[in-house]
């Protein structure tokens, strides 16, 4: 997969992409990944990028001008060559703003899914419209929050994106079961005694003498807490669970703290999600009141 980052501080992204599974995924040839210094596409003397806003207002907007000549210069379809395609398409132009949609573990599956991506990193007080609308197949923000620039943003796309791709992470369970992961394709067991239901893997896995996986069926709930040596810390010892070796009950703890974790941190997150009945009567002994 192929990924062209527009910007005005190009050396912004050289950190990044020569550290960890960025760099190991580049230096695979799994990914490539471009930057554009999008001055290079204004021919001014002062290599103009911004000018003052039509109306009236704060802060200065990027011109359409060199952020089209930077976008056509990289031999990309049209946008309206993009849309006959629908889903066929395998290239797609992105604008990163505070006023995008928001982007999920979702979309970065969705993306994944692309052979190329360019990556336009706004700045100033915005882009000009007119870019969102000729150039940009969707607009893209990382969170209810404003940035000083679209590097960030256009960083974590890349990051977020790379490491769905097969062969970018050792292990290529670590991307399903995780936060945000999929739902299981069946529907979680319900538990004994009304516990927490498992996913069908922990049922096969179970069945085969193996350890426990992660969160399976989790279907997009927040991970559960994770522990490692020494098995006491400050006073604070490893869940006793953990270290006896019975991976029923480790995977029965491990969906209840996952559902805790969730219904604390991200409630908004339990609406929708995969749960079963002993999912919703484990939530409800700890105060969570189901939204219909």
């Amino acid at each position: 997969m192929r990924f062209d980052l527009i910007t005005i501080f190009p050396e912004f992204f050289a950190s990044i992409l020569t550290h960890g599974v960025l760099r190991r995924a580049i230096s695979g040839g799994l990914v490539g990944v471009e930057v554009h210094d999008l001055r290079n596409f204004a021919h001014d003397r002062h290599r103009t990028v911004d000018d003052r806003p039509f109306g009236g207002g704060e802060g200065m907007v990027l011109k359409p001008e060199p952020l089209a000549e930077a976008v056509e210069s990289l031999g990309i379809a049209g946008k309206g060559e993009r849309e006959r395609a629908g889903g066929r398409g395998r290239e797609q132009v992105i604008l990163l703003s505070a006023q995008g949609a928001r982007f999920t573990q979702a979309v970065a599956r969705e993306l994944a899914g692309l052979e190329r991506l360019v990556l336009i990193s706004g700045r100033y007080e915005g882009v000009d419209e007119r870019v969102n609308e000729l150039l940009c197949d969707r607009e893209l923000s990382i969170g209810d929050y404003v940035l000083s620039g679209g590097e960030l943003a256009a960083a974590i796309v890349v990051d977020a994106t790379a490491r769905l791709l097969p062969g970018v992470l050792g292990n290529e369970a670590s991307s399903e079961f995780e936060s945000f992961g999929l739902a299981s394709p069946l529907k979680p067991k319900e538990g004994l005694n009304g516990a927490p239901g498992l996913g069908p893997k922990d049922g096969l896995h179970g069945a085969l003498g193996g350890p426990p996986s992660a969160v399976v069926g989790a279907g997009g709930l927040l991970d559960y807490p994770h522990y490692t040596r020494p098995a006491e810390f400050r006073g604070v010892a490893v869940p006793e669970v953990l270290t006896q070796g019975d991976h029923a009950a480790i995977r029965r703890w491990r969906r209840e703290r996952a559902l805790e974790k969730t219904w604390r941190n991200r409630p908004d997150l339990l609406v929708g999600a995969e749960l079963s009945e002993g999912d919703r009567g484990f939530l409800r002994g700890l105060g969570w009141k189901q939204r219909e």
